[in-house]
């Protein structure tokens, strides 16, 4: 159809669509989808080849959260009956982070639940940081450590810290209905702060909370001008014990002509798929593959994950390649301008490395479970409540990680 067409020629040559032509991705219909999927491909594929970056994420701090973010297991009220520990030790957090990186992961995402670090707490994450890159050389770390005081990403990237993750969720017009314990300024402020001080920034969004397609077209318009090294793509997981328990709205076919939306915006970036995948994409998870260059690999914060090594053999069996760690993940365009693994040229809203958790700072409704044992048949539009599992194993648990 001539709107893919035209979307094709403009993420070749990194150009912005329109937000007409944005929406009007959202709006074609279940059985254009394949088409969609082929068209953000042919981007995906001039950009990043064939490869696939993962990521493994480590919950620092989980629960406890003074925040009342409505679709996080981790904020002021919840009832989740999931894990709640204070910080983890940097020995325990480097051990946590070998599991992830044994299995091909090149990036680290170290997350911890709350508004925001104290100055207490960013020397902890430094700690951490030494830790987990003295036994292992070149590993990208990125923090996700929720709202930055003046400094304070600074003090993380003379750590070591090579990212920083603070996503913006959902559009600015709705974000009050969503979080009133801090705004949607507050988060740009924190992106920005992450760029100023060198870091990669990364910024992403979550889908599925009962926005509207122009809610999602703003809040990717709007990660297109912060310009983030990494955008991850969530979508929301349910959660009982949180305001969103009932909101489920998305479709394996809704969620992929989001990640192509993305994609068409952010043609030359880093997108992520980050919580949800297992629950809302499911068995149509590999044609995701062909829209981002990015996923977690094994658990997420809260909630369980597809296993490791489901990740490595959806992805060889689709016929792509695990990114090495020799291998950097940008376009040499955006690469090299700016000195980073971000660049800012060129207005693309940016990719490089770690997505995060998708929710604020730690957000449990980050994950999906994981397919241990096979589920009855839903019906069409069913709710798969039965794919969403809590946590109860890796970082806060005697026992080992899922990667």
């Amino acid at each position: 159809m001539d709107l893919l067409n035209t979307l094709v020629d403009k993420g070749l040559r990194r150009e912005l669509p329109t937000r007409e032509e944005a929406l009007a991705v959202l709006a074609t219909s279940d059985d254009d989808v394949l088409d969609v999927v082929a068209a953000a491909g042919r981007v995906r594929r001039k950009w990043f080849g064939r490869r696939v970056k993962l990521n493994y994420l480590v919950n620092l701090k989980s629960g406890l959260c003074p925040e009342d973010c409505s679709y996080c297991s981790q904020r002021l009220g919840s009832t989740a009956g999931i894990l709640k520990y204070t910080w983890l030790k940097p020995e325990e957090a480097s051990q946590a982070a070998a599991a992830g990186l044994a299995s091909g992961a090149k990036r680290v995402c170290l997350v911890a639940s709350g508004r925001g670090p104290t100055d207490r707490d960013v020397d902890r994450v430094a700690g951490t940081i030494k830790a987990i890159k003295d036994q292992n050389e070149g590993v990208e770390v990125c923090a996700c450590l929720g709202l930055l005081s003046d400094g304070q990403a600074e003090r993380l990237r003379e750590a070591g810290a090579d990212a920083y993750n603070h996503n913006l969720n959902t559009s600015e017009g709705t974000y009050g209905e969503i979080t009133t314990t801090h705004t949607y300024a507050d988060r740009v402020d924190t992106v920005q702060k992450a760029h100023a001080a060198g870091l990669s920034a990364c910024s992403g969004l979550i889908a599925g909370m009962g926005e509207s397609d122009e809610d999602l077209v703003d809040v990717v318009f709007s990660l297109r001008e912060l310009d983030p090294d990494s955008v991850p793509v969530n979508f929301l997981i349910p959660v009982e014990g949180t305001p969103l328990a009932k909101e489920w709205n998305l479709t394996p076919q809704r969620c992929l002509r989001i990640l192509a939306m993305v994609r068409f915006v952010c043609p030359d970036v880093e997108v992520r798929i980050a919580g949800g995948r297992e629950v809302h994409l499911r068995t149509m998870q590999p044609l995701a593959l062909h829209l981002a260059n990015s996923i977690f690999l094994g658990d997420y914060l809260t909630t369980e994950g597809q296993a490791g090594k489901a990740d490595l053999e959806m992805i060889a069996d689709a016929g792509f390649e695990v990114e090495g760690a020799e291998q950097v993940t940008l376009p040499e365009h955006r690469a090299t301008a700016a000195g980073g693994c971000g660049s800012h040229e060129g207005g693309g809203c940016g990719s490089h490395e770690d997505s995060g958790c998708g929710s604020h700072a730690g957000g449990g409704v980050c994950g999906s479970a994981p397919a241990s044992a096979p589920a009855p048949a839903a019906a069409v539009g069913e709710a798969r409540t039965d794919l969403v599992a809590v946590r109860r194993r890796g970082a806060g648990t005697d026992l080992a990680p899922n990667a």
